[in-house]
């Protein structure tokens, strides 16, 4: 093994040992060593006879301000919210459009919304599940491994990245792959085991120990909407106890886990009484046996809930496993402090693994009882099906990732159900849209693995349903204001009888009734339950950008915005908040409609209710 603290050293030994045709594996997310990563993609633009192809995904941004007002809000928090990472060299030159022609990039999955409308890369995009990654990469014969890792007692850990790379050591272990392994050290990293998550120092070739090691990317999270809440309490009805859990990314597993431990400590009964929404089951005991979680992503709601030993059931040993993490700060370093017992209890692995029954099969059903695959989709057509990576145009937001892949498991394993979840309108150019409709630019997920559809107004079961069951269930968690049409459409297409009615109950579903289920309960789900890195009068701040981004794009809501800065009564914050955004006085409109935002929050606020 050749170790320096130079990474342009290590470059040039990359590149005599590959003869300067480099195919390179490099993990998706925080697992990827941008001071070498960096340093490589230098050398090949500088040298035109190097060749760089490199197959990755998730590729970890600090985002872009697109307005003056998004400008205003950032940059005075980028360090703070998400770590002082550093500028990943192939993503500016793509971005920009000077990557050379010697250097080519290939994802299968993408930071979500950060490449809409940049033609090289919705290009090269590969659509492929996670668990198929793996062989695409195989079939590119890649030459070079590089990845972030930890370092503890002479053996190396892949931490936060086993997800493909478990496997590619197994392969080249086996004699079925042959790549130079080169790794980067970072401290801040925790170290991870679980089998093949660690490798000892005769099984790696190069290594860089930086001596300024980079700040790890902080993935801040976002506050919790009521109907973010209301959908986690409807979830936390559905899981079982002593089963298994899974839940995708983004503010799911914060609300998820937020209403389980509501659960757990028996907090939950007081809330679902008053839920306005007909649902059958009820809101769960706490867990007497507890819960085993198999999940491609760690999340720290899943750390909470483990932390609270709801997640306690053992599998092997362990309570979690897990195939990667891209998360905060406090987040690595509590990983960090685990103490080493406790820790063990988390098992990274491949998403060969968690993601898939195929190899060690008998053991893997033995283990996942009473499954909940737990994911969010960005739409649902009236007959089931799923679109939750692209846009009508075909455009990739992010990419299929791994949802296929749990709801896939969802049907092949005994007592196993796929949960969907979505809030059930969006608001898109200002207006408000709804996200249940009649049918799909894209489809992600087949109607024919329809499962189990979670809105804010409830929970509706759809498998083994017909279609006209179907539709029905589904215009039973569909926002009032567009039942009408949506039935409309069935019974025209033939799908829904002439003479169905949706029942009373469910001609309730609108935002302000969860407003009123919920407000009451506001104690017991706030904004932030894991807690977050924007300050206080960022937190007051965030709804009012909100609200500023929903009404701004049309006439009539800059009207609204406009008409509330001059009417309606003041935020009790807002003289901190507007100076927070560099707002001296109110000479321009858009400081005149964030004034009018703020307003409305505040006496939205004041009168329990839904903007």
């Amino acid at each position: 093994m050749q170790r320096d603290t130079d990474a342009d050293a290590i470059v040039r030994e990359i590149i005599a040992r590959t003869g300067g045709d480099i195919r390179l594996a490099l993990p998706l997310g925080l697992g990827k060593p941008v001071t070498l990563l960096n340093a490589l993609v230098q050398a090949a633009c500088d040298d035109p006879g190097v060749t760089l192809a490199i197959f990755t995904a998730l590729t970890l941004e600090r985002p872009a301000p697109g307005s003056d007002v998004e400008r205003r809000f950032l940059e005075p928090a980028m360090d703070r919210l998400f770590g002082a990472y550093p500028e990943i060299l192939y993503a500016r030159l793509r971005r920009e459009g000077t990557l050379p022609p010697n250097i080519k990039v290939s994802e299968f999955f993408m930071l979500a919304g950060r490449w809409l409308g940049h033609e090289a890369a919705q290009q090269a995009y590969i659509s492929a599940n996670y668990t198929h990654a793996r062989d695409v990469l195989l079939r590119q014969k890649p030459n070079v491994l590089m990845q972030l890792v930890a370092e503890e007692d002479g053996r190396f850990s892949l931490s936060s990245n086993t997800d493909i790379s478990a496997d590619l050591f197994r392969f080249r272990a086996q004699g079925e792959a042959d790549f130079i392994t080169v790794f980067e050290t970072h401290p801040q990293l925790p170290f991870l085991q679980g089998p093949g998550a660690t490798l000892r120092v005769d099984e790696v070739d190069l290594v860089l120990d930086p001596v300024q090691p980079f700040e790890l990317f902080s993935a801040p999270r976002r506050p919790l909407a009521l109907e973010d809440h209301a959908i986690g309490l409807h979830v936390a009805r559905l899981i079982v106890d002593g089963g298994t859990l899974q839940i995708g990314i983004g503010t799911l597993g914060d609300t998820v886990a937020n209403a389980l431990l509501l659960r757990d400590r028996g907090e939950a009964a007081a809330v679902q009484a008053d839920c306005p929404f007909p649902v059958m089951q009820d809101a769960g005991a706490p867990f007497a046996d507890g819960l085993y979680c198999v999940t491609e992503m760690l999340v720290a709601g899943l750390m909470a809930l483990f932390e609270a030993k709801a997640i306690r059931r053992e599998v092997d040993g362990c309570a979690i496993h897990a195939g990667f993490f891209v998360e905060t700060r406090d987040f690595y370093a509590n990983l960090r402090s685990l103490p080493p017992e406790r820790r063990a209890k988390i098992g990274m692995m491949p998403v060969s693994f968690t993601n898939a029954l195929y190899g060690d099969e008998a053991q893997k059903r033995a283990a996942r009882t009473d499954a909940r695959f737990v994911n969010a989709a960005m739409k649902v057509s009236a007959l089931g099906d799923v679109m939750s990576d692209s846009v009508k145009d075909g455009q990739v937001v992010s990419g299929v990732g791994g949802q296929f892949n749990f709801i896939e498991q969802a049907f092949a394993l005994d007592g196993a159900r796929s949960i969907i979840t979505l809030a059930a309108t969006r608001i898109s150019h200002g207006k408000v849209e709804s996200n249940i409709s009649w049918a799909l630019p894209s489809v992600t997920v087949p109607r024919h693995m329809r499962d189990i559809v979670v809105t804010e107004y409830g929970i509706v079961d759809l498998r083994d349903r017909t279609d006209a069951e179907v539709i029905a269930a589904l215009l039973a968690i569909t926002d009032s204001r567009f039942q009408a049409d949506l039935m409309a459409k069935a019974k025209a297409a033939g799908k829904l009888p002439k003479d169905y009615q949706i029942p009373p109950a469910h001609r309730r579903n609108l935002p302000q009734t969860v407003a009123d289920w919920l407000v009451p309960h506001r104690a017991a789900l706030p904004d932030f339950p894991f807690d977050s890195d924007f300050d206080a009068i960022e937190r007051v701040l965030l709804p009012a950008l909100q609200e500023l981004a929903n009404l701004s794009p049309t006439l009539s809501g800059k009207a609204r915005l406009l008409a509330a800065s001059l009417t309606a009564a003041p935020h009790p914050q807002e003289d901190e908040a507007m100076a927070r955004m560099g707002y001296k006085d109110d000479r321009g409109l858009t400081a005149r409609a964030l004034r009018g935002a703020l307003r409305r929050v505040a006496s939205a606020k004041r009168d329990n209710q839904i903007l």
